[in-house]
């Protein structure tokens, strides 16, 4: 089966050269438009490698390719224009990025100074309202085990799916866990390793907010998960993948290099919270919001009213936790240590709308997506993903 040809008008497309299209094993579709191509990876690559230890929640460094930058960029670039509802963004040992397309259900590889790549629709997935392709994930074992993992939006729920690329062609396309609860909004989404290299999900109560208290219930948390989507061992509930919970619908994490856990999360009407997360804590949702001291409850770091934040994709570098703001239409810089916060800094204000994601990228410089056409609107070459200095940002 080949890559489906009828990509969007809005995504600038390079030919893959040498790639073959080769059909996956699509969790939920055998159509010929659930076809990916093989990311373009250099030979040479390779990652951190090891294997996951036990449940621990400090540590010397998160395993991700993208915490050092041994040549550091010092301008700042487009690294893609024109995108369709771009969502989140992960690195490839080889420095490059895979970038999911939330409607289009697509997943680009990009580069600095070049075109972005398609590789095709992912299988099985259902956009519709705020669900569709969200997060990605690489393994830090990826030179040897090949795999990426994605959270989609699927017919009846939300899952998460790995796609494991042999021989530099994808093999497999298989949902390793599956049950998150979906609805119109409050989908959760994001993916990351972390630095006990296993795979941590963020997922939304879906619009019923009784599901963020009910431990048996997969949306309102944080999960924790082996790469075949079993709970991890050390899990703070035998048997069970969740991490924390009392969540709403939280859309970033990140690490300290001490291995500290940092969470954003949506508020309702009132505040916005960055968490410190800690495995089996509480966070409130729905009983308290922002910060109420109340017995049994962790109360956020910092709090923002949702005008001007709504935080997506958070990323750690510097001494800092730069958190991506939707309707805030800014980047936050929030110094962090130890289990305190410093005042936020507002940066970017206005100047390239709303914000989805923030990742540390192994040039040195962050990476950040906007999010303009999510909701129809945005500039004539909306969305884009930029290179930014931190120079350029302090």
């Amino acid at each position: 089966m080949a890559l489906r040809p009828e990509p969007s008008a809005r995504v600038r497309l390079a030919a893959v050269t040498g790639a073959l299209a080769l059909a996956l094993a699509a969790c939920s579709s055998g159509s010929d438009e659930d076809a990916l191509t093989a990311p373009v990876v250099s030979p040479s690559s390779s990652s951190a490698s090891g294997s996951p230890g036990a449940a621990t929640t400090t540590t010397t460094a998160p395993s991700s390719s993208a915490t050092s930058s041994p040549a550091e960029v010092t301008e700042q670039t487009t690294v893609a224009s024109d995108l369709d509802v771009p969502w989140a963004t992960a690195f490839l040992p080889d420095g490059s990025a895979l970038l999911t397309l939330r409607d289009e259900a697509r997943l680009l590889q990009v580069r600095d100074g070049q075109d972005p790549v398609d590789l095709g629709r992912v299988g099985g997935v259902e956009p519709g309202g705020e669900g569709g392709l969200l997060g990605v994930a690489v393994s830090p074992t990826f030179a040897s085990d090949r795999s990426v993992f994605l959270y989609t939006t699927a017919a009846d729920d939300n899952r998460v799916v790995r796609v494991t690329f042999e021989d530099g062609k994808p093999s497999q396309q298989r949902a390793v866990l599956t049950g998150i609860p979906k609805a119109g909004n409050h989908n959760g989404g994001r993916l990351k390793f972390g630095p006990d290299g296993f795979l941590y999900v963020t997922t939304g109560d879906a619009g019923q907010t009784d599901r963020s208290q009910d431990r048996d219930s997969l949306g309102g948390k944080i999960l924790r998960i082996t790469k075949d989507g079993k709970p991890a061992p050390g899990n703070p509930f035998s048997g069970s993948p969740v991490w924390s919970y009392g969540h709403r619908n939280v859309q970033g994490i990140a690490w300290a290099p001490d291995g500290t856990m940092y969470a954003s999360e949506f508020g309702q009407n009132t505040w916005d919270e960055l968490n410190r997360i800690e495995p089996g804590k509480n966070y409130g949702w729905p009983v308290v919001e922002g910060k109420e001291r109340r017995d049994g409850f962790v109360e956020p770091l910092v709090q923002w009213a949702t005008s001007d934040a709504s935080p997506s994709g958070i990323a750690y570098a510097d001494g800092a936790i730069w958190m991506a703001a939707l309707r805030g239409e800014s980047l936050w810089r929030i110094p962090v240590s130890g289990n305190g916060a410093g005042t936020p800094e507002r940066l970017l204000q206005g100047e390239y709308g709303r914000m989805r994601d923030a990742v540390l990228a192994p040039d040195g410089r962050l990476w950040v997506l906007s999010n303009n056409t999510s909701r129809g609107g945005g500039a004539e070459d909306d969305d884009k993903l930029l290179a930014i200095p931190f120079d350029d940002l302090t």
